[in-house]
């Protein structure tokens, strides 16, 4: 089973060192995540330096803060350091990330979206000179960087999805039920199919929080944590929990509106840590990543310990969930 792992870091071990106990114990790739703190593209070329095969992906830089030229220069790059390893993620992020700390207007993301992965695609295509006229983006007269690289978007939404299928080469969604995953995926095959794509060729690559623990109730404690903050900060992963879950959603963020962050966590019940996460003990946690990818349309899940998860969880959970395990 090919899986993938959202680097965090413990009190002992950086986030470079989780990737090469990561590529030790044969995890396919690792993911960066990037909001507020650390650049995880200096992040990623730190660990293409520390590694020889681990594939490095970014999960996700939005596509505001850098332009679309910014960000092919930078998969050219990052191509170079890791010898063709690394994949760019891509995604709108939120309002709150976009206006409160960029300073950009979230004007339009799913347009904003559609063009700069349309115009990153023709920068690093080595097919001649870029002239791109689009309702928000542009660029002329430029040579293009031949530097295939794989995009994959963290689209959400039906139209959000909707680019993935035109446009990507895989997907990366985040608090979409598990259930709901097949459903969710139908509206990117379709338009694939509307561009002549074959929907089999986009790789299904979510965020699966998991934690792992002898103690269950603190597994699932630390997903119950992640969820909440998800779905009480964030509008699009409330639509996106509340579209299986409505009631639930509701109270959750309710909680987390009115600072009450421990009601919202108490809020996510136990049918939403199994539909949303993996919370476990070692054999059973483990059964159950498999049987995702065995009964889903999951190709290749990205593991993701909640923060902050203590350093046992996040080790035992790292160990457990490994592919050579």
């Amino acid at each position: 089973m090919d899986t993938g792992l959202l680097t965090t870091s413990t009190d002992e071990l950086s986030e470079a060192d989780i990737a090469v106990r990561a590529e030790e114990l044969g995890y396919d790739d690792v993911w960066l995540p990037e909001l507020w703190g650390e650049s995880g593209v200096v992040r990623a070329t730190e660990i293409a330096t520390r590694t020889d095969e681990l594939g490095i992906g970014s999960a996700i830089l939005n596509v505001y803060s850098r332009s679309p030229a910014v960000l092919a220069m930078t998969a050219a790059s990052l191509q170079r350091v890791s010898d063709g390893r690394f994949v760019l993620g891509v995604g709108t992020s939120t309002k709150k990330s976009i206006e409160d700390l960029h300073g950009e207007r979230f004007d339009r993301p799913v347009r904003r979206a559609h063009e700069t992965i349309e115009l990153v695609r023709a920068f690093i295509g080595g097919e001649g000179r870029v002239e791109y006229d689009g309702e928000l983006l542009e660029a002329k007269d430029f040579p293009s960087l031949e530097v295939p690289t794989p995009i994959y978007h963290a689209g959400l939404g039906p139209a959000n999805r909707r680019v993935v299928g035109r446009l990507a080469d895989g997907w990366i969604p985040h608090n979409i039920p598990f259930s709901r995953l097949e459903d969710a995926f139908d509206e990117i095959a379709t338009a694939a199919r509307e561009r002549d794509r074959d929907p089999d060729e986009i790789a299904v690559a979510p965020y699966v929080p998991a934690a792992v623990s002898e103690d269950l109730e603190a597994a699932r404690d630390a997903i119950r944590g992640h969820v909440a903050y998800y779905v009480g900060s964030g509008e699009g992963y409330r639509r996106a929990v509340g579209a299986a879950y409505p009631d639930e959603a509701e109270r959750i963020a309710e909680a987390w509106r009115e600072g009450e962050r421990g009601a919202a966590a108490d809020a996510v019940t136990d049918e939403l840590v199994a539909d949303l996460g993996v919370a476990g003990t070692p054999e059973d946690a483990r059964d159950r990543l498999e049987s995702l990818v065995a009964d889903t349309v999951i190709d290749h899940p990205i593991v993701v310990v909640p923060d902050p998860a203590s350093s046992a969880v996040t080790e035992l959970t790292i160990e457990t969930l490994a592919p050579d395990r």
